[in-house]
């Protein structure tokens, strides 16, 4: 049992700050990588940030020296800190964990999503 959920998405002005919380709860799992990524209105998903296994962060073009990506081990939670937001910003954000698991005593690994969190970023 394995549930991936983020919080934190709200209206902000432009230039305005914003944190995104992604929350991996269950039993019998181990975390490989987490990623955010994003949709706007009429375009497809795109990547926003990914740590790797090895834990190094790759980060869009778009969003290097406004955005950073951290986690909370201890929490099994991957954070978002937003800085700088502008409107093209606006979009639905998901959290991805690839995880290994154990289904019926196997060991296997599988991409899961949460369900995303509006960020509304106003002129």
């Amino acid at each position: 049992q394995v549930h991936v959920l983020e919080s934190g998405g709200d209206l902000v002005q432009d230039g305005g700050s914003l944190r995104l919380s992604c929350k991996v709860s269950g039993t019998a799992f181990t975390i490989n990588t987490m990623g955010w990524f994003r949709q706007a209105p009429g375009k497809q998903r795109e990547l926003v940030a990914r740590m790797f296994s090895d834990y190094t962060i790759l980060y869009a073009d778009g969003v290097k020296g406004r955005f950073t990506i951290f986690r909370d081990f201890a929490k099994n939670t991957l954070y978002l800190q937003m800085n700088s937001l502008k409107p093209e910003d606006t979009a639905v954000y998901y959290c991805r964990a690839n995880l290994k698991t154990l289904v019926d005593g196997w060991a296997t690994s599988a991409d899961y999503w949460g369900q995303g969190t509006q960020v509304t970023v106003s002129s």
